[in-house]
């Protein structure tokens, strides 16, 4: 392996984690509602989604996916679909303004949470196109001609890793405030503004499918 082109590789897909997108916002509206085992589990939903694209990527896949556009573009709207739903229910509790406490002292409870998590932060990521044209177009500058999966793979779980432990410590800091968070008119104003940011990443890449 290249270590510099792997060290400038890693500069720029670490300043492509950290800019804020639907991942951001799915994560912060899993710990506010699941709390911090929600947020973490939605944080590994997004983290394997990231893996399952980068080996669909490594395969010849994720060429195959963009390049027919009836496929891509079902996987365009059904994630807008589902960012739009994910919007809706957050404007819809912050509505109504009414919020239990979470609890998952149970068995049954804690799979729940972990699986609800998991599921919201891996269907928002794996509906996002712009995962896997990143990985298409991001990564063949960093490789040699006819790159191998052992080749592309490592670029690909790093950026997965770099997501997941940015994410876990967006949860964390979620969580370390929630004496804040937890006050029923800042939880509306947070609701209100992933709601609308969910919604508003939808038409965004609506409007970039027209």
């Amino acid at each position: 392996m290249d270590w510099h082109a792997y060290g400038s590789f890693v500069v720029i897909a670490l300043v492509l984690v950290l800019v804020p997108g639907p991942d951001f916002a799915v994560v912060t509206r899993s710990a506010l509602t699941l709390g911090r085992r929600g947020g973490w589990w939605a944080a590994a939903g997004v983290g394997t989604s990231n893996a399952v694209q980068g080996l669909a990527a490594a395969v010849g896949l994720g060429a195959l996916i963009v390049a027919s556009q009836p496929v891509f573009k079902a996987i365009t709207w059904a994630g807008i679909a589902y960012l739009a739903y994910l919007g809706v229910q957050a404007l819809r509790s912050a509505w109504r303004g009414e919020y239990a406490v979470v609890s998952v002292g149970a068995r049954e409870s804690t799979r729940k949470v972990a699986f609800s998590g998991w599921r919201q932060g891996f269907l928002s990521n794996i509906t996002n196109p712009k995962v896997l044209v990143f990985y298409l177009a991001v990564l063949p500058p960093f490789l040699p001609d006819s790159a191998s999966v052992a080749q592309i793979m490592p670029l690909a779980l790093t950026h997965a890793l770099l997501s997941l432990g940015y994410l876990t410590v967006l949860v964390f800091g979620v969580h370390t405030v929630r004496g804040l968070v937890s006050r029923r008119a800042v939880r509306r104003a947070l609701d209100t503004g992933t709601g609308a940011a969910l919604i508003g990443f939808g038409i965004r890449l609506a409007a970039e499918d027209v």
